[in-house]
């Protein structure tokens, strides 16, 4: 897979948080960045069309995604939440940023914006939620929280 030239991030189980549900999630953000960058490819007016009709559903998936997640640490009594909660809302800051961008006729938003969204996903994964996970898991595992689902 690692040599396949319409893959620009590959999904690893070491990105993996142990809470099905979510790797899920997590597996479908890497999914619509690999679309994203699909749209990247393609000429200049496929490229616009292709980022316009990719990101709407890219922009659906991540709030409902940070919700389910969101309301998962809510379940928990997760006592970071708030400084959760505030980098998905910082995340959601900076696509709308970049479609208003794009949309005013900023070059490269896409490429920049592909880029972006896979950095902040793995690094987003890889610390912030690596900690809720082991939060979450750790109550699991000491019976006080018997569904992580929520």
């Amino acid at each position: 897979m690692a040599g396949d030239s319409t893959i620009f991030v590959a999904w690893d189980d070491k990105y993996s948080v142990g809470i099905p549900l979510i790797d899920e999630q997590h597996k479908e953000l890497v999914r619509l960045t690999n679309d994203l960058y699909q749209g990247c490819l393609a000429g200049d007016d496929a490229a616009r069309e292709f980022f316009f009709n990719t990101v709407r559903g890219a922009m659906d998936y991540v709030k409902y995604h940070f919700s389910a997640e969101e309301k998962l640490l809510e379940n928990a009594k997760y006592p970071h939440l708030a400084e959760h909660k505030r980098q998905h809302e910082d995340f959601i800051l900076k696509m709308v940023e970049d479609v208003q961008n794009f949309q005013g006729g900023k070059k490269f938003v896409p490429n920049n914006f592909v880029r972006f969204l896979k950095d902040w996903i793995l690094s987003h994964i890889a610390i912030s939620d690596t900690q809720y996970a082991k939060y979450i898991l750790d109550l699991k595992k000491q019976g006080r929280l018997t569904d992580v689902l929520g």
